[in-house]
């Protein structure tokens, strides 16, 4: 099959997988990826194949940046000690766990199952994201979740390499290159997604287009990217972290127009990007088992087990780190939290990367033993977290009653929409205190004002209509949506609404302020 007609069958696939997904309430991910593998089930379909630069290069950067720009900093720095611990210790533990269990139960020599505990040992960022995009998780154990998928991969990519090196090479790792690859690794990637974020911030300042502006922002991402592999760093890290860096000025860079025609684009991107990497995960599982195992079935209890293993080594860290944390603090020691971060340990688009990128043969020439039981033991453990785990994460949040109550969330908004408008009045009352502006405008739009107000409080049924549509009212209005977005803000810092709360109303104010341009 060629590769326009793939893609153009995975996105055709994908909408319908998404409008079946909302319907029965579950990720289009796990049921995009189950679509794949029964499509290729199907006799007569081609052989998928899947090259590195796809995966790594295309559609990892934007997949990347769209999940570090939804994780606000506030909520980073407060679990920036666990995500810290998870990232270094999981991985070890995790890579460990695997390669004693692949010499155990696979063909595989000691050195590709070296290089099969680095590939699965961290949790993916795109995956671990779209599962959890769609659960009313705690801020902080949702910015748990995604922070540690985001920062393990320098780990995991470190691990990998040493891992590779010794099964390409067959030479020994020695601590002082590991250590100074290592932080060339992080420290580069850091480096670069520092320069990459204030570049960006920089261009997109002066830039007022929006044509241009939406062209930055797909770029960044792969410019922070390409920049790190070439100086030997972390393209991953570097794409995290400038993505994080600009996500927290997100406000200050554009005007609302702009804002609102980016996150348009950027859905639309990343949803058709998303649909393509797991449907191409789903699709090439059967052409795998074909290729690797003639027909047998060992390689389904192989992955199992591998499975199973990255799943108990989670299970165990977490609970224990958990348990010793909820001690010191209050005595008390609660299984939901721990449950839930354990489990939202799915594999998926960097494991993937990682493994197609293994070269097919050493540096003397010979080929590279078992590597297409790997790439195919690495597949079907993220097919299997992508389902098992991903359609049970859910039922398990719902279980552990940890999820945000809707109700609870619509207060949130409410008083948070009550707190704007309050500011917006209280601020028309400063300027027709100092008379500022034209009394009659101060007038209308406090009555406007008020009318909102009375809205959100249900006193009335419907918000006032703009009277007049002078400049000065459109001047005005603009500078109290300003106010509002400042109110916001603060309520955010303050820790008083959630994320998700605050971006809902900023597209509200970003729509109302669009709304107000000529």
């Amino acid at each position: 099959m060629r590769g326009v007609e793939t893609v153009l069958f995975l996105v055709v696939v994908a909408t319908v997988v998404a409008t079946f997904a909302r319907r029965w309430r579950v990720p289009a991910p796990s049921l995009l990826v189950v679509v794949g593998v029964a499509a290729g089930l199907l006799p007569g379909v081609p052989l998928v194949q899947v090259t590195p630069d796809v995966i790594s290069l295309v559609v990892l950067p934007p997949l990347l940046f769209a999940a570090g720009e939804e994780l606000p900093w506030r909520d980073l720095r407060a679990v920036g000690r666990p995500v810290a611990v998870l990232s270094v210790g999981l991985v070890l533990l995790s890579a460990a766990a695997v390669i004693g269990v692949a010499v155990v139960v696979t063909p595989l020599p000691v050195g590709m199952a070296f290089v099969l505990g680095a590939v699965l040992a961290s949790t993916d960022p795109v995956a671990v994201t779209a599962l959890a995009r769609r659960l009313a998780l705690p801020p902080r154990v949702q910015a748990l979740i995604q922070a540690e998928s985001l920062f393990n991969d320098a780990t995991s990519l470190l691990l990998f390499r040493v891992a590779l090196f010794l099964a390409v090479a067959g030479g020994a790792a020695s601590w002082g290159r590991t250590l100074s690859e290592f932080g060339l690794l992080a420290g580069g990637g850091v480096a670069v997604g520092v320069l990459t974020a204030l570049g960006a911030f920089v261009i997109r300042r002066r830039t007022e287009d929006p044509v241009l502006e939406t062209v930055i922002s797909l770029v960044t991402p792969y410019a922070g990217y390409v920049v790190a592999e070439s100086v030997g760093g972390s393209g991953v890290t570097a794409v995290v972290v400038a993505s994080v860096i600009l996500g927290t000025q997100a406000e200050r860079l554009t005007t609302a127009r702009i804002r609102l025609q980016v996150g348009a684009v950027y859905q639309t991107v990343v949803f058709l990007l998303e649909s393509v990497v797991f449907g191409l995960i789903g699709l090439q599982l059967p052409a795998l088992v074909r290729r690797v195992t003639g027909g047998g079935a060992w390689w389904l209890l192989q992955a199992l087990a591998i499975a199973a293993t990255l799943v108990l080594a989670r299970l165990l860290l977490v609970f224990v780190l958990s348990a010793l944390r909820q001690r010191r603090q209050d005595g008390r020691i609660s299984w939901q939290v721990p449950a839930v971060v354990s489990w939202a340990g799915a594999r998926g688009v960097v494991p993937l990367a990682a493994a197609l990128s293994l070269p097919v043969a050493t540096l003397d020439g010979a080929e590279l033993p078992a590597r297409d039981l790997v790439l195919l033991l690495t597949t079907a453990v993220i097919v299997l977290t992508l389902v098992v785990q991903g359609f049970t994460l859910a039922p398990l949040v719902r279980r552990a009653g940890i999820a945000l109550d809707p109700a609870d969330l619509r207060t949130e908004y409410g008083t948070a929409r009550r707190k704007l408008a309050e500011a917006g009045l209280s601020h028309l009352d400063h300027l027709a205190e100092t008379e500022s502006a034209p009394a009659f405008v101060v007038d209308r739009l406090r009555a406007g004002w008020q009318a909102r107000l009375d809205h959100i409080r249900g006193d009335t049924g419907e918000e006032a209509a703009d009277w007049v549509r002078g400049i000065d009212y459109r001047a005005l209005k603009r500078e109290l949506i300003d106010v509002e977005a400042a109110e916001l803000t603060r309520l955010f810092e303050a820790g008083e609404i959630t994320d998700g709360t605050r971006r809902r109303i900023q597209r509200l104010l970003d729509l109302e302020h669009a709304g107000l341009e000529d």
